[in-house]
């Protein structure tokens, strides 16, 4: 089988996707084990998020219950409410009150900005495909032009999507994994596979100009790292910032003014790491540096199995590297 992000025991994914009849967008969730420690690093000039001031380690929960990327933009985040209604109707949450359901469900999200590519700017996300979303989890995530990346473009002109990958450390501990998905709307073109070039032989990236659709220079890439690793929150939100790594080899440019690129990190604790200090250093290092291998690989993954698609008139290609 291909190295997924649910390759991490208990980790799920469900995604909703929605294409045709002018609907191009879709939502993709997140599920770890109860209990699993979270953490985020904002680094795009442009961000659509939701509840990302609660993973700061210095907050009252160090727990998240699922993490929602989904398009729409800032519309789309009302996706995360179908998530926490899924959630709460189960009992996972933040404990509040003495009964089953009294619960607070923390559910982090952010969005990619795909609105009005499916040719209807009304056709985004709703509360309702959250809730769906979450409702499909499992252990299979489809890639390409599915959940959160069916609307998604690269560089602006050729098609972007979703895409998984996991690493791979018995050598640290036995059973230790990291994995990652991806949704990749980038601003940027791929590093890999030979970049188009200018006259003058260097390497052409983005468009700063809008995109096919005429829409406005609004692009993002989304990342979801997660490993069975048990970190505390500090180091879980470290390694939110390395997944960055992986993002940045994979695409040129990222972190700009104009998206809102974020990494989320999950870390569920099933494999203690070594006591001492040196020792807890050196796994945390090779941890987080798996984490930007598995990012850059979910990367390619998004990129490599997104499709052409066809919305009315236009044609948007896939990336031809």
């Amino acid at each position: 089988m291909d190295p997924s992000l649910t390759d991490v025991p208990g980790v799920l994914v469900g995604q909703v996707t929605r294409r045709g009849g002018g609907w191009l967008t879709g939502v993709s969730v997140v599920l770890p084990p109860p209990g699993t420690v979270a953490g985020v690093d904002v680094r795009g000039g442009g961000p659509g998020t939701h509840e990302t001031d609660a993973l700061d380690p210095r907050t009252l929960v160090p727990t998240a219950d699922a993490v929602v990327l989904t398009g729409g933009s800032a519309y789309g985040l009302v996706t995360a409410h179908g998530v926490q209604r899924w959630c709460a109707e189960r009992g996972r949450g933040f404990r509040v009150g003495p009964g089953e359901h009294d619960v607070v469900p923390i559910v982090p999200a952010a969005a990619v900005f795909d609105l009005g590519r499916g040719g209807e700017f009304r056709n985004h996300p709703t509360e309702q495909m959250g809730y769906e979303a979450a409702a499909a989890a499992g252990t299979h995530v489809e890639r390409g032009v599915a959940g959160a990346g069916t609307g998604a473009l690269l560089g602006r002109r050729f098609k972007g999507g979703t895409g998984t990958s996991s690493v791979r450390l018995d050598d640290l501990a036995a059973g230790l994994v990291v994995g990652a998905l991806a949704v990749v709307n980038a601003a940027g073109l791929p590093t890999w596979g030979g970049a188009p070039r200018d006259g003058a032989g260097r390497a052409r990236h983005g468009d700063p100009g809008s995109g096919p659709h005429g829409a406005p220079a609004l692009n993002t890439t989304l990342v979801c790292v997660a490993t069975n690793a048990a970190l505390d929150p500090a180091e879980t939100s470290r390694t939110a910032t390395a997944a960055h790594d992986g993002l940045a080899r994979a695409l040129e440019p990222a972190h700009t003014l104009t998206d809102g690129d974020t990494a989320f990190a999950l870390a569920t604790g099933q494999l203690p790491l070594p006591a001492g200090r040196a020792e807890r250093v050196e796994a945390l290092v090779r941890i987080q540096a798996a984490a930007a291998q598995a990012v850059r690989a979910a990367v390619v993954d998004g990129v490599e199995r997104a499709e052409t698609v066809r919305v009315g008139e236009l044609l948007v290609p896939r990336w031809p590297g």
